[in-house]
């Protein structure tokens, strides 16, 4: 039994202020952290990881585009010379709402305000087999993971004989027709076409099928049909097959099984089809959604919560405009969290809060070099200028100078050189301590 569970966490500073605890480092937990840097609350941020994760270009880490470091930002450095924020990395348990108290697996820290930010993971719509053999990207680690397993499988497949035995190898199959799939089948679609024959003049590429699956009738629902067509073209004409209306019906880690379409022999399933919500204990059903989202006010309190509130991803606000809550994308977590910090703000002074009003930024989607669709609420365009908007968009949004400019000189040289350096495959080595006990005292030895 971890006795660290029934002791306050220990080390965090001891404020005379009114506490907020925030659960969760992406998007909405840390805009939210950050814009009550130096107010009148002790902040503590909590995370499983120490690092915020910028989650629109793990497709490209995925393809060795970029490394994981430059799309990843170390939370305590965020957080230097400020006093009244604390971080801690910690696995979240339960929550116990009558008594204020969140409990970790480092200790229980007590509240006056709870922020409820864990975002969502992978969902596999209840098939085991899926969840088991294929691969998910929803986080960097998960992202390295296909980076590994594609150029490993590249480099099985040269060894083998029979042209046969390597399709299943080279074969990549995505499921998801949102931006994430179709960045992640542009994006292979690439680096077959352009770079691994230059890497493996030995294998033919003609016979490697990059498979986007799609259960709904199109590619890019959230967007426009101007998005939707362009996108489709595109991956097209970057040889991209395409079958839309067509659910996975199973994968056993060798052979995809469609509905209605011929099976496809892969060992590279790639799923992006759809988030849950995730969850922790503490919490009643009635204060769930039936898709597992929290629903909150209009001010994204907690409905029967009192003092918690859920931002993101993780959230549903009912609305007569928006009956299935608003779009789980970046955006909506960035502006719920500034509204939320003004409202606690005010909530201390005795002050009236504002609801919640979404504005709708637009959206955008990249599929291949200099082919991309943009959305944005006064006008619609695709093609270089809308390739151009999306990589100075997604620039800016990078957290800290050393990361912006490393992705901008790692997309510059992949442009002017259409070949990406980062294509290693690091496999950790695992050793047994009595074993490395032994190197070490040979090496000594001799």
């Amino acid at each position: 039994m971890n006795t660290s569970l029934n002791s306050p966490i220990p080390n965090l500073p001891k404020l005379n202020l009114p506490k907020v605890v925030i659960v969760g480092a992406g998007f909405a937990g840390l805009k939210l952290a950050r814009n009550l840097k130096n107010s009148p609350f002790q902040v503590i941020l909590v995370d499983k990881n120490n690092y915020h994760q910028f989650q629109p270009l793990f497709y490209q880490v995925a393809t060795a585009g970029l490394e994981p470091s430059a799309i990843s930002f170390p939370l305590r450095k965020i957080f230097h010379n400020t006093q009244n924020v604390s971080f801690r990395m910690a696995e979240v348990l339960r929550v116990d709402q009558n008594a204020k108290r969140l409990f970790t697996d480092i200790g229980y820290v007590d509240f006056d305000y709870l922020v409820l930010a864990m975002g969502a993971d992978t969902n596999y719509f209840g098939s085991k087999n899926i969840e088991y053999f294929s691969s998910p990207m929803k986080t960097v680690s998960e992202a390295l993971y296909i980076r590994n397993k594609i150029i490993s499988n590249y480099e099985r497949a040269i060894s083998l004989e029979k042209e046969s035995d390597r399709k299943a190898l080279m074969n990549v199959v995505i499921v998801g027709g949102g931006p994430t799939g179709v960045e992640l089948a542009g994006a292979m679609a690439e680096l077959r076409n352009n770079v691994f024959p230059k890497d493996y003049p030995e294998l033919s590429f003609k016979n490697m099928k990059v498979t986007l699956v799609e259960a709904g009738p199109k590619l890019l629902a959230a967007m426009s049909n101007d998005a939707q067509e362009h996108a489709n073209a595109y991956l097209k004409q970057l040889g991209v097959e395409v079958f839309l209306q067509t659910r996975v019906l199973d994968y056993d880690g060798k052979t995809v099984i469609l509905e209605g379409k011929e099976a496809i022999n892969t060992e590279t399933l790639l799923w992006a089809a759809g988030i849950k919500p995730n969850r922790i204990e503490g919490f009643s059903e009635n204060q769930y959604a039936a898709n597992g989202r929290m629903i909150v006010d209009e001010f994204n309190q907690l409905i029967g919560g009192h003092d918690i509130f859920v931002l993101g991803d993780q959230c549903l606000i009912h609305s007569e405009k928006l009956p299935k809550g608003h779009p789980q994308v970046a955006q909506v977590a960035i502006q719920q969290a500034k509204n939320l910090s003004r409202n606690l703000i005010r909530i201390e002074a005795g002050k009236d809060i504002f609801p919640f009003e979404y504005k709708d930024l637009g959206s955008m989607a990249t599929v291949g070099r200099k082919l991309a669709v943009v959305d944005l609420p006064f006008m619609r365009f695709q093609g270089l200028f809308a390739w151009m908007t999306w990589l100075f968009v997604h620039l800016m949004a990078i957290l800290g100078v050393k990361n912006k400019l490393f992705i901008f000189f790692d997309w510059a040289w992949n442009y002017l050189s259409f070949d990406p350096s980062l294509r290693l495959l690091i496999k950790p080595k695992y050793v047994r301590a009595s074993e490395r006990k032994e190197l070490i005292e040979e090496k000594a030895g001799g």
